[in-house]
């Protein structure tokens, strides 16, 4: 596993990388999950660049992952979209997972809207449906804040009692109710992947409060929130995970059902960015810096 001061050096030059190819900083971050990658497509886009080309960054390895990174404007807000993220399930350590994160806590980012591709566990649920994620439950054994401390990336324990932030939710809820789209709300659990859940372990995941399962967005989650980042989890419900009558579920099924949904998630994005306050005044921390 990379060192804290191997993870600083590495954001660093990635962020140096970037800054050298944009105009404005972005204040905020969208991070794409499987089949989602088009639901930012209304930025006004001022560079491109491809992961491999990053200092530094890990490679997208799963299909619909594009691994590109856009930066635009967007309602008068400069934007950052990773269109792609790594996995524990890939071989990446929880460090170089959430390396994203970092980079963009280097850049000044403030906020953290992230999506993902996620089993629904709750029967009022329905293929297509989008879950605000109002907490999560962590199952991966990771933690991408292991080992050595450095104060410069944060709190050494941060306060994860209010991960995804209230007024967030709130306003997005206004969004859908503004704009009629139906969503939902509840716990993400994380899993370590890639094999899907047995039964016997969806009736625990049940038991235990999660409303949706998946295989992401911890590791950044995590990592955003010792950076001081305000955040925000999307989570489209790609299929229903009911034990009593288990129904196998490709990833074929799941990009294409996420591809379905992504006209409804651009909406919501898109408006959410518009209400955000990127002006540097809010936040958790004013965006602290590597």
């Amino acid at each position: 596993m990379l060192s804290t001061e191997k993870i600083k050096e590495n954001a660093d030059a990635a962020a140096r990388y970037i800054q050298s190819h944009i105009h404005n900083p972005p204040h905020i971050m969208v991070l794409t999950g499987t089949g989602l990658s088009e639901s930012v497509k209304g930025i006004s886009v001022e560079t491109q660049l491809e992961y491999q080309d990053i200092p530094h960054f890990p490679l997208s390895t799963v299909e619909s992952h594009p691994g590109k990174l856009i930066i635009g404007r967007l309602h008068d807000k400069t934007v950052a979209v990773f269109q792609g993220r790594f996995h524990l399930y890939e071989g990446y350590s929880p460090p170089e997972v959430a390396f994203p994160v970092r980079v963009s806590q280097r850049l000044g980012v403030q906020y953290l809207i992230v999506s993902n591709a996620a089993g629904g566990l709750k029967s009022e649920f329905s293929a297509g449906d989008i879950m605000l994620i109002s907490d999560h439950i962590n199952l991966t054994g990771c933690n991408p804040l292991l080992g050595p401390h450095d104060p410069v990336l944060g709190d050494r324990f941060p306060d994860m009692t209010r991960v995804y932030a209230p007024d967030m939710i709130a306003l997005a809820l206004d969004i859908g109710k503004t704009n009629h789209l139906h969503l939902q709300t509840g716990v993400y659990a994380g899993l370590l992947g890639p094999s899907l859940e047995t039964p016997a372990e969806t009736r625990f995941l049940k038991m235990i409060g999660a409303s949706a399962v998946g295989f992401s967005t911890i590791m950044e989650v995590i990592t955003a929130v010792q950076a001081g980042m305000k955040v925000i989890g999307l989570s489209t419900i790609t299929n229903i995970n009911n034990p009593d009558h288990p129904v196998p579920a490709t990833l074929e099924d799941i990009i294409e059902t996420a591809n379905r949904t992504t006209p409804t998630l651009k909406i919501l994005i898109e408006q959410i960015i518009k209400h955000i306050d990127a002006s540097g005044g809010e936040g958790r921390g004013e965006g602290q810096k590597v």
